[in-house]
């Protein structure tokens, strides 16, 4: 027998003057086993005009004992309902949502390592992926790749409403080369309309600290951008493809702005693609942990560029206040405050730090990390070492900035490496066996 359940709650909820609030949908009844939902299936009750949401998490299930539906009229089906609601309502929430004596419950994430593909970071037309860099890395043993994108590759900061659909096959290519070689692909908007952490003026419009027009027309455009990757994407499984919505958002006095951003960009994804994994960058440029989004059931993604004395020696691109000292690095070092830095102070600053989120089970991930050419190279492997033991021991995957260019270990033009001979390419030996190592 079939129970047309949305279609009678929707009835009532006329009845009671109110709008429907879901499309018909039909759930089994049998004597035996158990009505059983899952997976974000949903039912509702109505009763004297007021409404139970009834909601399950992912990978949560719950029986619910069945009921004969011959013998049920009105009345009893109300009754049943509210039973239901009542029992249903001790359970998980979906989305977000959650009960008022249960934690959410957040997703959990594989141990990643990889690396961030840069080909569509600038945001240039005719750009694409290489197939060799997924080899290689599924090669090596490596799981994880970071796409930071910019949407100039697809649209314009011109007319943020124009979508070029076609544009997108470079990143098509990308998620079906990733699931061919066993590599996660994190899809993230280096630059999103209305902000780049790397020259953020050139957007017509702000997304952040703006007037209230500006931030919302960036905020609707945002939305619209990944509403569009959302549908394009729906059928990938989450195994295969995560998004991460923006890149190291930043500096900020409080949170509320990016928390609602947050929440817009989230609301538009799971309209139509309700599983996908959701990544988000910390606040301050990828430092800090976002506690006001807890309850959204995401992976937050931190950074290992501290101290930039190291990891950006000599870089012109990054703030001169954000430099703890401007000598040459060693390791450890000691900044121009006086202040020590070695694996202590890392975990202090790096892990430590997130403790409150992760005792909230919300699971963190290092999404860049890397050191500029610039410093010496046994000084940015000593550096490199003590990040990755004290990720190790905190169970933290992470994806180094980058594969191939100035911070990663193929052609990276380091003047101080004994380079091997690799497939037409220069490859640091030494910087990927501590990688592996980790």
């Amino acid at each position: 027998m079939l129970w047309w359940c949305s279609s009678e709650l929707n009835r009532h909820r006329r009845e009671a003057g109110l709008q429907d609030s879901i499309p018909a949908q039909t759930f089994s009844s049998r004597s035996e086993p158990a009505v059983r939902y899952s997976d974000h299936q949903l039912a509702e009750s109505v009763v004297c005009g007021a409404t139970c949401v009834l909601l399950a998490l992912p990978k949560a299930q719950c029986s619910i004992p069945s009921i004969p539906l011959k013998t049920m009229n009105r009345r009893s089906f109300i009754a049943a309902s509210t039973s239901l609601a009542a029992g249903m309502l001790l359970t998980k929430r979906i989305h977000g949502m959650e009960t008022k004596d249960q934690k959410p419950v957040q997703p959990s994430i594989p141990y990643w390592r990889g690396f961030n593909l840069t080909e569509l970071t600038p945001g240039e037309r005719g750009q694409s992926f290489r197939e060799s860099d997924f080899a290689w890395m599924a090669e090596w043993g490596f799981n994880f790749a970071r796409l930071p994108l910019s949407y100039w590759a697809w649209s314009s900061p011109k007319n943020w409403s124009t979508i070029d659909e076609s544009a997108l096959k470079p990143i098509d290519q990308a998620i079906a080369w990733g699931k061919q070689y066993g590599i996660h692909i994190n899809l993230c908007l280096h630059r999103i309309p209305g902000y780049c952490v790397n020259g953020r003026e050139r957007e017509p419009f702000q997304l952040f600290a703006s007037t209230p027009d500006s931030m919302a027309r960036a905020l609707d455009a945002a939305v619209l951008h990944w509403g569009t990757f959302a549908k394009r994407y729906k059928d990938v499984s989450a195994a295969n493809l995560s998004f991460d919505l923006l890149n190291e958002p930043p500096f900020m006095p409080d949170q509320s702005r990016y928390v609602e951003v947050i929440r817009a960009l989230v609301g538009k994804i799971r309209e139509s693609n309700p599983d996908r994994l959701i990544v988000i960058d910390g606040a301050d440029i990828g430092q800090t942990p976002v506690l006001g989004v807890v309850d959204l059931g995401l992976v937050q993604s931190t950074r290992g560029y501290l101290p930039k004395m190291v990891s950006h020696y000599t870089a012109t691109w990054v703030p001169e206040n954000e430099f703890e000292s401007f000598e040459k690095p060693v390791w450890p070092m000691v900044d121009k405050h006086g202040t020590r830095w070695d694996r202590e102070k890392l975990r202090t600053e790096l892990v430590e730090k997130w403790q409150p989120l992760v005792k909230l089970g919300v699971p963190v991930h290092v999404g860049e990390w890397g050191c500029f050419i610039k410093t010496p190279h046994d000084v940015a492997l000593a550096w490199m070492t003590d990040l990755l033991a004290i990720w190790k021991e905190a169970g933290w995957g992470w994806s180094m900035w980058n594969l191939r260019g100035q911070f990663g270990i193929i052609d990276s033009h380091r003047a101080d490496v004994a380079y091997e001979s690799f497939r037409g390419h220069k490859l640091d030996r030494k910087m990927l066996e501590l990688l592996l190592s980790c």
